[in-house]
């Protein structure tokens, strides 16, 4: 086991997205995943049908336990669904570890389209934690949101990422898998350059938790020593085996199998 990836989340009762999601990613890459739930979610493949938010204060407690005792060599955030609770995290991030990386997946809708951020609190998002961020994860829908411009095509995306990348980040990793086409199309946008990755689109309905997954195993590539190019590069061959093999669950969006790369026992 190695890399230590502390995630401040929201928890899914379903168990396909969320810090859930987020624990079985970092094990199933081989590292060591410990959390804060910022919110709990009772949810299913059909959608969030309640969110029971837990108070800043102890949130920051959860990671301030964690870090002075277990430390980390990564964080991942997901689910900060309110001003306050952005600022809470933020405020641990900042006193903690410069050389600590930081995976921001701006988590504001769900697969099935609820909503898991507040309106009001886009602007602590911008202005708080994307700036401390070595990568931002957004889809595409969040990606227009958070940059202000529609996007079609990956011309469309390289102009969002620029814009995102304008906001603080080290990097920025646009997502297209809401895109149309034969193939999901991934660009990593550095103030350096721009990286594309591309693989075959899984025609299914079974994709809940697929950015909670990406981001965790990008942060536990990023806690185990890998350059950002590899960490996203495996991340993404783990979520597309994930979305292939998942298990069929429940009745709308279903989990992947977060398990493919654990042997099987009888």
């Amino acid at each position: 086991m190695k890399g230590r990836v502390l995630i401040a989340a929201g928890s899914d009762s379903g168990g396909g997205a969320g810090r859930q999601a987020d624990i079985k990613a970092v094990t199933a890459l081989g590292g060591y995943a410990a959390t804060a739930i910022t919110a709990l979610t009772a949810q299913n493949t059909r959608g969030v049908f309640g969110v029971q938010g837990v108070a800043p204060e102890f949130i920051q407690q959860q990671m301030r336990v964690v870090l002075e005792d277990i430390g980390a060599d990564a964080i991942k955030t997901g689910m900060l669904h309110t001003a306050e609770v952005i600022a809470a995290v933020c405020d641990v991030i900042e006193e903690a570890d410069e050389d600590m990386a930081l995976v921001a997946d701006p988590v504001m809708v769900a697969t099935s389209g609820d909503a898991l951020l507040d309106a009001g609190a886009e602007k602590t998002l911008a202005e708080r934690l994307i700036p401390l961020a070595t990568v931002l994860t957004p889809n595409v829908p969040e990606a227009e949101r958070l940059s202000g411009l529609a996007i079609a095509n990956t011309d469309d995306m390289r102009r969002a990422g620029d814009k995102l990348l304008a906001l603080g980040p080290d990097a920025v990793l646009l997502k297209g898998g809401h895109l149309k086409g034969g193939s999901v199309i991934d660009l990593l946008i550095t103030p350096e350059s721009v990286e594309t990755f591309a693989s075959p689109r899984i025609e299914t309905r079974h994709t809940h938790g697929t950015g909670c997954t990406l981001a965790s195993a990008i942060a536990a590539g990023l806690a185990q020593g890998l350059p950002l190019s590899d960490a996203v590069a495996r991340a993404r061959d783990y979520l597309h085996e994930a979305i292939r093999t998942a298990p069929g669950f429940g009745a709308g969006h279903g989990p992947v199998n977060h398990g493919h790369t654990v042997r099987e026992f009888p």
